[in-house]
């Protein structure tokens, strides 16, 4: 049977039952042990055993129920319904104040658990509510909260970009870097939007008047910021000043998020059990994916498909430029219908030998993958966001007016991303400065 034949037969097979619902991890892992005995007889089956121990062995993958705890703890802490109140009195005064310091926020929730759920629920409940009373546009709240809560995808800790580096077999500590301008500038991009579109159309994010707040009563709201910065510079600070790797970051991480709620008085056994509950929830589906999809590729790159995609690409004699805007294309599309860690676990062994011929840094594409991983977060008809704004929606709105409200950020989305295509050096620069630190 030819290698031709059987990788058509492969993914011909994935994509009828994946449109079938059966899940993703039970479609690869079914696919790949099938696969196995057809070619090469059941004696070959001790392959997906390699696999299997190979990622629950993975000290990378270690870091993820670790960072998922962290974020969960924190979301039963208390510490965000304390950001909000303090982002309210700062920032109410602003062109669209609410609407720039849920940005804000989300910013600050992504550099503390860098899971999109936490943000988008939070401020879900948290800021929707508040700027509907206050008559600002449903559209630029809703579509506010779904693109900011995605800044949990790039800026660090991120489990995609843990996923991504252990993948790429790249370092977690340079991905993380990578991610921190990027998310920045992105999450800029979004506050500058709000604060034209707030200009320009005032009707559709009205300024606050009448309510006086003292200048102690905002400075003594600055203390809700101590806890979640103090997150942030023990889990980065410890990776980029050499005392920890991301793992064991993760590790101080989790003790920092216990001593949070500690303080906030929250760190009781129901909400330990409900966060631990949600960490063996996401674990277990991130790595039921991940074992699936190394079987599947392992299958893939047997039986030569990485080694015939390289030379076919090559022998189209393509400029390097269209064929990176073609893998953009199908990431972004691949995000329409798939889960993001599917997508990287699929994808990245496939691309990566490509992205290095054509001599493109596996860093910066890592970024660019991110980016449309958010794309895919907030693009219908799957966008995981969509769904967690869902089930906090009032009853007076519906999806379609969603759907509407993630157009202009998509576009931002898409701006952030030529841009980093067209100046790597944007995204390159800070895991540059710190590699030359460490070294010196």
């Amino acid at each position: 049977m030819s290698s031709t034949l059987v990788l058509s037969m492969m993914f011909v097979s994935l994509l009828v039952l994946l449109l079938s619902g059966m899940p993703l991890a039970f479609v690869l892992a079914f696919l790949a042990i099938l696969f196995t005995v057809i070619l090469w007889g059941a004696d070959a089956l001790v392959l997906t055993v390699l696999q299997t121990f190979d990622a629950m062995t993975s000290d990378i993958l270690l870091a993820i129920p670790l960072y998922v705890l962290m974020a969960s703890v924190l979301q039963r802490s208390g510490i965000i319904e304390a950001l909000y109140r303090a982002m309210e009195l700062w920032f109410r005064r602003l062109p669209g104040g609410l609407a720039v310091g849920t940005v804000a926020i989300c910013t600050v929730m992504a550099a503390m658990t860098g899971i999109v759920g936490a943000a988008v629920a939070a401020m879900g409940i948290l800021a929707l509510p508040s700027m509907l009373q206050r008559g600002y546009d449903q559209r630029l709240a809703l579509g506010t909260i779904c693109a900011g809560g995605t800044l949990g995808i790039l800026i660090p800790p991120s489990i995609i970009t843990i996923v991504y580096a252990s993948t790429a077999q790249i370092s977690v500590g340079k991905m993380f870097a990578a991610g921190i301008v990027p998310g920045v500038i992105l999450a800029g991009l979004y506050i500058l939007y709000i604060i034209l579109r707030a200009i320009i159309q005032p009707n559709l994010a009205p300024r606050q008047s009448g309510e006086q707040t003292s200048l102690g009563e905002m400075l003594s709201s600055l203390k809700a910021l101590i806890l979640p910065v103090l997150i942030v510079l023990s889990v980065l600070g410890s990776i980029y000043a050499g005392i920890a790797t991301p793992t064991e970051a993760a590790a101080v991480g989790v003790v920092g998020a216990l001593i949070s709620a500690a303080f906030q008085r929250q760190l009781t056994f129901k909400n330990l059990s409900a966060a631990s509950m949600d960490t063996l929830r996401v674990t277990t589906m991130i790595m039921w994916i991940t074992i699936g999809a190394k079987i599947f590729v392992s299958i893939f790159t047997g039986t030569g498909g990485a080694d015939s995609l390289l030379q076919f690409i090559q022998d189209l004699e393509m400029n390097r430029w269209l064929v990176l805007l073609s893998m953009m294309l199908i990431l972004v599309f691949l995000g329409l219908f798939l889960d993001e860690i599917g997508i990287i676990l699929l994808c990245v062994p496939v691309f990566l030998p490509i992205i290095n011929a054509f001599q493109f840094d596996p860093v910066w594409f890592g970024v660019l993958f991110l980016i449309t991983a958010q794309m895919g977060y907030i693009t219908p008809p799957f966008g995981y966001t969509l769904f967690y704004i869902k089930g906090v929606l009032p009853p007076d709105i519906g999806m379609g007016t969603v759907y509407r409200a993630i157009v202009p950020f998509l576009v931002l989305q898409l701006i952030a991303l030529i841009l980093f295509m067209l100046f790597p050096e944007i995204v390159t620069w800070l895991p540059e400065q710190l590699s030359q630190t460490v070294r010196s």
